[in-house]
């Protein structure tokens, strides 16, 4: 019987150097995409598909994260004496939408070293891990199809795209033996190749569901370049001890991971914005022709 999945795991130690100099003094997850921090939308995502207990890896500098998601009695009472009612339902509902736990990755030694530090957390159960740079759409129920996978299988599913093959060398690429359209048994994968060695233009983007074995998994995996251990190497051997899925799905990611991708997904989801999204459509279609005419 599959153990159902109740947890979710989120690293956030990295230093976000590629946003310096704006993240010397503020957690890279904190930037604001419109009017909601990055990682905000990431908590959301796992509790929409009904994980509510969350725990995220964080390190030095990253307090602001914490006081993000809690309480802030003077701010509620602020808004409560001056009748802003739903700026104050805004705010209370982000502390009330999910138990958070924290836990300190006291060294930068890579994305499997973040995951590995969960495990006395996840306690031997499955779990979901979200990564901050790739936020989903509201209406992309990615995590929901990979947590029914694990539920038919039992096994570990990571969500793949497909990129432009000069694009793969940023990602990690799978080697794909399908089983269903949009489902494939992953026979290897393997971090950055160049274009001209990847086994598929398929990439492995920030959201996973994995069975507790890739803790095993994790300590066998040796450190590549830095001393970081690679989430990506561990899979790779859990995929050689048992079967690892692929979940194919192609709309709804945003990238948020480099400035320029970071301003589209801002843009993006500015438009879709019942609140100001006509208006700025407005204004970017002036700005087109503002520019054209320069």
């Amino acid at each position: 019987m599959t153990t159902k999945v109740k947890k979710a795991v989120i690293p956030a130690a990295g230093l976000g150097t590629r946003f310096l100099p704006a993240t010397k003094a503020q957690p890279k997850e904190m930037l604001p995409i419109v009017d909601k921090p990055a990682i905000q939308y990431v908590v959301e995502e796992a509790v929409r598909a009904g994980l509510t207990d969350i725990l995220i890896v964080t390190g030095r500098g990253k307090r602001s994260i914490e006081d993000h998601f809690d309480r802030s009695f003077e701010l509620e009472y602020f808004l409560e004496t001056k009748g802003k009612f739903d700026e104050l339902k805004e705010v209370r509902q982000i502390t009330d939408m999910a138990t958070i736990h924290y836990i300190r990755q006291r060294d930068p030694l890579g994305l499997g070293h973040a995951v590995a530090v969960a495990e006395q957390h996840v306690a031997g159960e499955p779990f979901a891990c979200l990564l901050g740079d790739d936020i989903l759409a509201e209406s992309t129920e990615l995590l929901q199809g990979m947590l029914k996978v694990h539920e038919r299988y039992g096994r570990s599913v990571i969500a793949v795209q497909e990129v432009a093959r000069d694009e793969i060398s940023l990602y990690g690429s799978i080697e794909p033996e399908f089983v269903e359209d949009n489902l494939a048994r992953i026979v290897s994968i393997v971090e950055k190749p160049p274009a001209e060695e990847a086994p598929s233009n398929l990439a492995a983007i920030g959201r996973y569901v994995l069975t507790p074995e890739i803790f095993d998994a994790l300590r066998d995996t040796q450190p590549g370049k830095g001393g970081e251990v690679q989430l990506t190497d561990a899979i790779n051997l859990l995929a050689k001890e048992q079967a690892v899925y692929a979940y194919v799905f192609e709309n709804g990611r945003y990238d948020v991971g480099n400035k320029l991708d970071y301003l589209k997904a801002t843009v993006e989801m500015a438009v879709d914005r019942e609140d100001v999204g006509r208006e700025f459509s407005q204004f970017l279609a002036d700005l087109v022709q503002r520019k054209k005419l320069l």
